[in-house]
C-alpha cells in the first residue's frame, strides 16, 4: 500500500491511514493521522479524472477566506507512477450530523439548522466565473435528462404525471437567475457536530457553480432527519426573509430531483431503488402531489418562537 502513496509529499510524516467507506463518491478515501497528531482526508481518484478534480480543488480553495468550520485545501497532484491523482484536506472532527441530530431537542436542531443556512448564504457569495452559460438553458437540459431517463427505467413512482405536470409548469422560474459558487451536495449527510456543537462541512467533490437555490434540492434529506433543522436552515439562509418566489423554485427543483433518484438508483440494486422510491413518494406528500408550494414540514420562523 505504502509505494501507492509514497510519492505525495508529506507522506514519511504519516502515522496511519483507515479507508472510508461511507458515502457515493467514486473516490477512493481516506482517514489519515500524522506522527504529529493533525488529521487528514485524502481523495484518491484515475489520472483520467485530473482535470475535474484539479478544478474541485481550486475551487474549495475560494472558500479559504470563509471563517467556516469545513474541510480545507492542502495539497493537490499526481502519484502512484502518474497513474493516481490525490487531494489532501484538513480533516473536520465530528459525529455525523443526522446521528447527532436524534439525540438533540427541536431548538438546537432549530440553531444548527440556522448556522448551516449561514454558511450557504456565505458560500454563495463567491460568483461564478465569467461567461458562464445562462441557467435556464443548462437546468432545462437537465430536466429534459431526468425526463428522459425516468421514462427509459421502466420504474413508476406514483402520481408521476403529476409531478412531471409540476416540472413542466414551472420551467419559467429559471430564467434570469443569479450564477455562483455550488457545493453541489449540501445536506445535512455532508455535515459534522463536533463535540462542542459546532457544525462542520464536508465532502466538496460535487462543488459547481450555478442557481444558489438550487442548493435547496437536497434538503429534503435534512427534512427527513429533523423539520426544525430544515426549516432553521432556510431562515438562516435568507436571514428570516424568505422571499415568496424561493418555495416555488425550491418545490421545482425538489420535483426534478425526485424524477432523476429513480433511474440513478438502479445500478446499486433494487433496495436502493424501492428506497428511492418509498423516499419520493414521501416527498410528494410533504407537497400535496405537488398542488402545494411548501412542504408540510416548513415551520415558519413564528411557529419556531412559540
Amino acid at each position: 500500500m505504502g509505494a501507492l502513496f509514497s510519492q505525495i509529499p508529506g507522506y514519511e510524516s504519516w502515522a496511519s491511514m483507515r479507508e472510508i467507506h461511507a458515502g457515493w463518491s467514486s473516490d477512493k478515501k481516506y482517514d489519515i493521522r500524522t506522527h504529529d497528531d493533525r488529521k487528514l482526508l485524502l481523495r484518491w481518484a484515475d489520472r483520467s479524472q485530473y482535470e475535474r478534480k484539479k478544478q474541485e480543488f481550486e475551487a474549495v480553495r475560494q472558500l479559504e477566506h470563509l471563517d467556516i468550520l469545513m474541510s480545507r485545501p492542502v495539497d493537490f497532484g499526481i502519484c502512484n507512477q502518474g497513474q493516481s491523482v490525490y487531494s489532501l484536506f484538513t480533516w473536520v472532527e465530528g459525529e455525523d450530523a443526522a446521528e447527532a441530530m436524534a439525540r438533540l431537542n427541536p431548538a438546537d436542531q432549530y440553531r444548527l439548522g440556522v448556522k448551516s443556512g449561514e454558511i450557504l448564504r456565505a458560500m454563495h457569495e463567491i460568483p461564478a466565473p465569467s461567461q458562464f452559460p445562462s441557467w435556464a438553458e443548462r437546468y432545462n437540459a437537465k430536466i429534459d435528462k431526468y425526463i428522459a431517463n425516468y421514462r427509459a427505467s421502466g420504474l413508476h413512482l406514483k402520481e408521476a404525471d403529476k409531478v412531471l405536470s409540476f416540472i413542466e409548469g414551472h420551467r419559467y422560474l429559471l430564467d434570469q437567475r443569479p450564477l455562483t459558487f455550488q457545493h453541489g451536495d449540501y445536506h445535512i449527510g455532508n455535515m459534522v457536530i463536533t463535540n462542542s456543537g459546532e457544525l462542520g462541512i464536508i465532502d466538496f467533490n460535487r462543488i459547481d457553480y450555478g442557481d444558489p437555490w438550487e442548493e435547496f434540492n437536497r434538503i429534503t434529506w435534512c427534512a427527513f432527519q429533523s423539520a426544525s433543522f430544515a426549516s432553521g436552515r432556510i431562515h438562516g439562509y435568507f436571514h428570516d426573509e424568505v422571499p415568496d418566489t424561493f418555495f416555488k423554485l425550491m418545490a421545482l427543483y425538489i420535483a426534478s430531483n425526485q424524477i432523476s433518484s429513480i433511474p440513478w438508483a438502479i445500478p446499486f440494486g433494487e433496495a436502493e431503488v424501492a428506497q428511492m422510491l418509498e423516499r419520493a413518494e414521501k416527498v410528494l406528500a410533504w407537497y400535496d402531489d405537488f398542488e402545494a408550494d411548501v412542504p408540510s414540514w416548513y415551520l415558519p420562523k413564528g411557529e419556531m418562537e412559540r
